[in-house]
C-alpha cells in the first residue's frame, strides 16, 4: 500500500437475451432515448447494481424485468463474458455480460422514457449505430472469450467504429499456444493485416509439421494464417503467391500479408474442399480431370518458358540417402529399378522451365460443385482451385504431374481427360522425365514416411514403384522409339 485512495469503479450488468431461428441466433437490442448516455444508439438491456446488497445475477434479473418485461429465473442465467471498459471520457467500469435462453413473457418496451425501440438482431449481422462498449461485449461473447478489455481513447466515438475497434480479448486458460490457436506474435501479425479476429480454427494437415489456421474476422471475412517450417518454404510460397497465383484469379488464394521473421503469411480463403477422398461418378470425374488439366496449363503458362539451368536434371543427388533410408521397405528389385533409371537420366534432354506448383496433388486441389467455372474461361466444368504453394518454384512442367499421376493410375480415361484440359500431349522427353522423377519421389516418400511413422505415405510410394515397374520394363527413350 502506498497510501493512495483505492481505485473504485461502477459495476454494470448486460443481458444477452438469445433466441435461435432458422437464419441463426438473434439477440434482443433496445435503442436508448431521452436524457441518457448514448441516446439514439442500440444497446443490450442493461443497468447498474442498486447497492452492496445486490449481486450481479439479482441485478440482471431485476433490470430485465424493468426494461423488457420478461421474467427470468436466476437458474437460467449463464455467465458469458466480463469486459473492463473505459469510455472516451476516461471513466472506467466493469461490465458482466450474461446469456439467457429461457424466460417468461414477450419482450416489450417497458421504459418508454429511456427506450424508443426494441428488436431482435442477428448475432452475426449486428446493426450499425451500436454503443461501442456493448458491441465489444457481444464480439467477445461471439469469440467465446471469458474476459476482455475495451479501453477507448480520448476522441473515440461512443458509437462503434470499426476503424477504432479497441477490443482486446484476454486468452482463456485453455487457449494458450497449441491446437486452439497460434502464439501471440502470429495473432498480432494477422490482426495488423485484417483487423481483429474472433475465432481461430486449426486446419493443419495431420503430418508434415503443418501449422495453418482459419481466421474469422470480427467484421466478417475469413482468411488463413500459415506458419512455414523453414525460410525456404516461406520464400517459395510468398514468391508463388506474388508471381503466378494472381494469374489464376479466384482459383488460387491471394496474399494479404507476409512476415519473413515469423515465416508466416495471411491469405484469402478459397472455397471448396480437397479432392482427395471425394467420390464422384465416372463422367463427373472426367470433367474434374479436364479442369485439373486446364488449371495446370494456366499455372505453366502464367509466365514465359525459359531454358533449363545447367545441371538441373532429375534430382538424383539425394537418391543414395533416400534409398538407404527406404531400403527396409522396398520390394525385391525396387532399388535396382530406381538405380537403372538414374543411370539413364543423364541422356535425357533438358526440359524448358516454367512456373510450377510443386505439390500438385488431389489434397491441394479444392473442389466446389456448387460454383461454376468463371464465365471468362474457355473450359466449362466445376470450380477448382489450388492451395499450399510452399513447394512452388520454376521447373519442368512434368514436375506437377509426378504426384498427380497416382490419381489416374489404371484409369487412362482420366489421364486423357487431363490431357484434353491441358491442351497438348506430353513429349517423349517429358514422359521419360516423369518416370524418373516419379520413382525418385516415391523413394523419398517411403524414406520420409518410415522416419515419421506415416504408413500411408510408405504404402503410396511402394504402390507407385510397383506401377512404374509394370509400365516401364524397357529402357527409357526420349524419342518413343524404344519403350
Amino acid at each position: 500500500m502506498n497510501g493512495r485512495q483505492r481505485h473504485t469503479e461502477p459495476v454494470d450488468v448486460h443481458l444477452i437475451l438469445r433466441r435461435e431461428t432458422a437464419d441463426g441466433p438473434q439477440v434482443l437490442l433496445s435503442r436508448r432515448a431521452g436524457p441518457v448516455y448514448a441516446a439514439g444508439l442500440w444497446h443490450l438491456p442493461s443497468g447498474h447494481l442498486d447497492g452492496p446488497h445486490e449481486d450481479v445475477v439479482t441485478a440482471l434479473v431485476r433490470e430485465a424485468r424493468e426494461e423488457t418485461g420478461v421474467v427470468i429465473d436466476p437458474a437460467d442465467v449463464r455467465a458469458a463474458v466480463t469486459v473492463h471498459h473505459r469510455s472516451p471520457g476516461g471513466v472506467s467500469r466493469t461490465g458482466h455480460f450474461f446469456e439467457v435462453r429461457r424466460w417468461q413473457g414477450e419482450p416489450r418496451i417497458a421504459e418508454p422514457d429511456v427506450c424508443d425501440a426494441m428488436e431482435w438482431a442477428p448475432l452475426d449481422a449486428l446493426p450499425t449505430g451500436m454503443v461501442a462498449y456493448c458491441r465489444a461485449g457481444l464480439d467477445a461473447y461471439t469469440a467465446s472469450a471469458r474476459l476482455a478489455v475495451h479501453f477507448q481513447m480520448p476522441g473515440d466515438a461512443i458509437a462503434f467504429d470499426p476503424a477504432a475497434d479497441r477490443l482486446r480479448l484476454v486468452p482463456n486458460v485453455a487457449d494458450g499456444p497449441g491446437p486452439g490457436g497460434p502464439e501471440a506474435a502470429l495473432v498480432e501479425f494477422a490482426e495488423r493485416a485484417v483487423g481483429r479476429i474472433t475465432r481461430w480454427t486449426d486446419t493443419s494437415w495431420a503430418r508434415e509439421n503443418s501449422r495453418v489456421w482459419r481466421a474469422d474476422g470480427a467484421q466478417g471475412g475469413t482468411w488463413y494464417v500459415k506458419a512455414h517450417q523453414n525460410q525456404r518454404f516461406h520464400g517459395r510460397e510468398v514468391r508463388g503467391l506474388r508471381t503466378w497465383a494472381p494469374a489464376l484469379g479466384a482459383a488460387a488464394p491471394r496474399l494479404v500479408a507476409a512476415d519473413k521473421t515469423l515465416r508466416a503469411v495471411v491469405i484469402t480463403a478459397v472455397p471448396g474442399r480437397p479432392l482427395h477422398g471425394v467420390v464422384l461418378g465416372p463422367e463427373r470425374e472426367k470433367a474434374v480431370f479436364r479442369r485439373i488439366g486446364a488449371l495446370a496449363r494456366r499455372i505453366h503458362q502464367s509466365g514465359p518458358a525459359r531454358p533449363a539451368p545447367a545441371g538441373s536434371g532429375p534430382a538424383i543427388a539425394k537418391a543414395d540417402r533416400h534409398l538407404a533410408a527406404a531400403r527396409a521397405h522396398l520390394k525385391l528389385g525396387d532399388e535396382e529399378f530406381v538405380r537403372a533409371l538414374i543411370a539413364q537420366a543423364d541422356r535425357l534432354e533438358p526440359l524448358e522451365w516454367v512456373e510450377t506448383h510443386g505439390d500438385f496433388q488431389l489434397r491441394n486441389i479444392l473442389y466446389d460443385p456448387d460454383i461454376p467455372a468463371a464465365p471468362a474461361e474457355a473450359e466449362a466444368g466445376p470450380f477448382l482451385a489450388v492451395i499450399d504453394l510452399e513447394r512452388s518454384e520454376p521447373g519442368p512442367a512434368v514436375r506437377d504431374l509426378v504426384r498427380l499421376s497416382d490419381a489416374w493410375a489404371d484409369r487412362p480415361d482420366l489421364f486423357e481427360a487431363f490431357r484434353a484440359g491441358y491442351g497438348r500431349a506430353l513429349t517423349a522427353a517429358e514422359e521419360a522425365r516423369l518416370v524418373v522423377d516419379a520413382a525418385l519421389d516415391s523413394v523419398s516418400g517411403i524414406a520420409y514416411g518410415a522416419a515419421h511413422g506415416d504408413p500411408e505415405l510408405v504404402e503410396r510410394g511402394r504402390r507407385t514403384l510397383a506401377r512404374l515397374r509394370a509400365e516401364h520394363r524397357a529402357p527409357l527413350s526420349p524419342t518413343r522409339d524404344a519403350r
